[in-house]
């Protein structure tokens, strides 16, 4: 996996939001290019909720629909939604530079019941690594 890989692509600006007319400052939201690629395959309704519970984390929460995500280290959370018979996934790191970084997105087609299979992981933990290492 080269760098062109992890290309920021930042097309969600949650820097200032207006909620009951205050300013609340927020982490950039950034993601790798091929994670925005495939968010962008959901459908509108999911994005929406998913883009609400980045916004959430980019404050310095943690939305019901996301949780950590096992095995690869502190900071790198995962946003489980099902929606509409589907099985969605947004993978996120919070302790990677200044921004919150969307390292991952995909539809969850595991055979082994809940469980995220080992290729997604392994992708996930490549590209946490390579980010970590360019920042």
């Amino acid at each position: 996996m080269g760098p062109q890989h992890l290309r920021l692509v930042v097309k969600y600006d949650n820097i200032h939001r207006r909620d009951l007319n205050v300013t609340r400052a927020t982490r950039p939201i950034s993601w790798v290019s091929a994670a925005r690629k495939e968010f962008e395959s959901f459908p509108d309704g999911a994005q929406a909720i998913c883009l609400a519970a980045l916004t959430i984390a980019a404050e310095g929460g943690k939305a019901d629909i996301a949780k950590p995500l096992k095995g690869l280290g502190s900071g790198v959370m995962e946003i489980a939604l099902p929606y509409r018979g589907n099985a969605l996934r947004v993978v996120y790191a919070v302790q990677i530079g200044t921004e919150l970084w969307v390292v991952h997105a995909f539809h969850k087609k595991s055979t082994q019941g809940i469980k995220t299979p080992k290729h997604e992981i392994d992708l996930i933990a490549a590209r946490v690594k390579r980010l970590k290492e360019m920042l």
